[in-house]
């Protein structure tokens, strides 16, 4: 209802002039949503923190501000409740003319953004040549998430896959591939060079244990670094792999397609030139060979400066650079207003460097804003790391396997309890939309910035704040459409909105607070609150649809049964929008 509070705010604003003055015209109402439903929707609090400034009890405040508070068309009569607290209350008639509005929009009344950018998200930037693994859980899902809801809100959304695709690693793996696979150098045709992590772990074998290779690997990065054609060829190669292995991962977790790769070679022709820019501004100092940046503020544990390498003592760049020079294009040639970094809050410090040396450097002005979206590690149910049983860092796509293995095996023994009978098509596209959407919801319901533990058996309960409960909830609405042979859309735009029983009004109250969260996520960028909110939503309509606590829906008598069968829709049109938003697909059956 952020339509709502800002209506609201407006009238409070008006009748704070009205009644102190013009200078109090623009003070800010301390407008919050009621801690208690009992005593209203809404509620003031601008008469404490003026008591003193007046040098007036508060509760005469209020009354003052409320004897010019015209608020008729939205709230009953406003009352004044403890030292000064003005409570407002949304009339029922006000209620269903929205939820009446809300029926008819497409977007469910979330209006678009008064001031679209250009928003770049950085995700999920796998590095090249290696598997992605648990690690890369958080960041694919997290961004693609603050991108959908970017993106809805009518921000110009540019995805980007900042992928490691350069540097010393690459030096072993072309080696490997000029040695093990030379005929991949002379066809243009793609070929089988094995799994991605066997191809990887061979090549770190012969790197390991064979200085004759390794010298050939070193060798290798020369000829890349100098532009070798033949080097370039299997870098290319090499590179590929890559790409069809992520994207199997992609297709499998549901990510956005419209994800641009641009690796740190993208920037490789820049280094220099942010080099030299930084020389010209007097940012660099030469420390040991290297130059570098010093900010204040940073520290080692000696307490001496910390620098920002910018080039190291042979004369190459690192990833600080390349992260520059991104930046630096970002600003300059994309033209982008807002650039959001999904990425582990262990790299923060790293970020509020590069950070601070662009804003020095004049690249990011006040008119840009440049953000670290932090998040916490994965843990095992020991509290540690997620790692594999030999210690490695788990595969994503084994996660994401197991995940659709656990949702399978639950949904077989459930349909054998229920004694129902369904194909192997319907059970199979079941158990990857549970399983795959049970590992994004229970690491999207959580606060980015903490720490979580990896459940399967939590993940996938069907009760609890998890996307079984969420799905089931959409396809139960479903099923009171199919038992009633209802199709929601020829409910007609001219269908009547009727609140009267208790469990009506707080879904309605709760359905028009969509807009609200949406705009909330937007800013802060943590989708734990559209979680929290299709969670809360899901629980009131399952108290509105109960046989004892709730009403009758297909046995109502009209108009009620019209009106409630409008709530169900709007519910179901709810949770699949916000569900979609975290990346979720629904299901109409389970």
């Amino acid at each position: 209802m952020k339509f709502t509070q800002e209506q609201l705010k407006i009238k409070l604003q008006q009748a704070l002039s009205l009644a102190l003055g013009t200078d109090y015209a623009e003070v800010d109402p301390i407008l919050v949503s009621a801690s208690n439903p009992k005593f209203g929707d809404y509620q003031a609090n601008i008469a404490l923190p003026l008591a003193k400034q007046l040098g007036q009890q508060p509760r005469a405040i209020a009354q003052q501000i409320v004897e010019k508070l015209d608020v008729s068309d939205i709230c009953k009569p406003p009352e004044i409740a403890g030292p000064g607290f003005i409570n407002l209350k949304l009339t029922t008639e006000y209620l269903e003319a929205q939820l009446s509005k809300m029926q008819v929009d497409p977007r469910l009344a979330v209006p678009l953004t008064d001031n679209p950018e250009k928003v770049i998200v950085d995700y999920p930037s796998p590095n090249i040549a290696k598997e992605m693994h648990v690690g890369h859980l958080r960041p694919a899902v997290i961004g693609d998430c603050l991108a959908r809801i970017l993106e809805f809100v009518g921000h110009d959304v540019l995805r980007i896959s900042h992928i490691g695709d350069w540097g010393t690693p690459f030096g072993m793996l072309i080696a490997h591939l000029e040695e093990a696979y030379p005929q991949a150098l002379a066809t243009t045709e793609n070929l089988n060079l094995g799994d991605l992590s066997s191809f990887y772990r061979q090549a770190k074998k012969r790197f390991d244990g064979d200085d004759e290779f390794k010298e050939a690997a070193r060798q290798a990065v020369v000829k890349l670094q100098t532009g070798d054609e033949k080097t370039l060829l299997a870098w290319k190669i090499v590179c590929q792999l890559s790409s069809r292995a992520y994207q199997v991962v992609y297709d499998l977790i549901g990510i956005s397609p419209n994800i641009v790769e641009r690796g740190e070679s993208f920037y490789n022709a820049l280094l220099p030139e942010v080099a030299q820019e930084l020389d010209k501004l007097g940012l660099l100092v030469e420390n040991q060979g290297a130059r570098c940046v010093f900010l204040k503020g940073f520290t080692n544990k000696e307490g001496e400066p910390l620098p920002l390498i910018v080039q190291k003592s042979d004369g190459g760049y690192n990833y600080a650079t390349t992260d520059l020079a991104s930046i630096r294009y970002r600003v300059h040639v994309d033209k982008a207003k807002r650039v959001v970094y999904p990425v582990g809050a262990e790299q923060s410090n790293h970020f509020v460097q590069v950070f601070q040396v662009a804003r020095t450097a004049g690249w990011i002005t006040e008119d840009v804003e440049f953000i670290h979206a932090p998040f916490g590690f994965v843990l095992g149910e020991d509290g540690q790391k997620l790692k594999s049983r030999s210690g490695d860092a788990v595969r994503l796509e084994d996660l994401l396997d197991g995940a659709i293995a656990h949702a399978r095996a639950d949904l077989e023994k459930r349909l054998t309890e229920e004694g129902r009978a369904e194909t192997g098509e319907f059970i199979d596209h079941a158990a990857q939309v549970v399983g795959i959407s049970a590992i994004k919801y229970a690491d999207l319901s959580q606060n980015r910035t903490t720490n979580y533990i990896f459940s399967y058996e939590k993940m996938l309960a069907l009760q609890g704040n998890t996307a079984p409960y969420m799905l089931y909830a959409y396809a139960r609405i479903q099923g009171i459409s199919r038992k009633g042979g209802i199709n929601f859309e020829e409910l007609g735009d001219k269908a009547k909105v009727l609140l009267e029983h208790e469990t009506e009004l707080t879904l309605a109250k709760h359905l028009l607070q969509l807009d609200e969260v949406i705009s909330t996520v937007e800013q802060d960028l943590l989708p734990n609150r559209l979680c929290e909110y299709l969670f809360q939503l899901s629980q009131k309509f399952n108290l509105f649809y109960d046989r004892d606590r709730g009403v009758q829906v297909l046995n109502a008598e009209e108009p009620q049964r019209t009106s409630r069968l409008v709530l169900c829709d709007l519910t179901a049109r709810t949770l699949k929008l916000g569900l979609s938003l975290l990346g979720i697909e629904v299901l109409e059956r389970m």
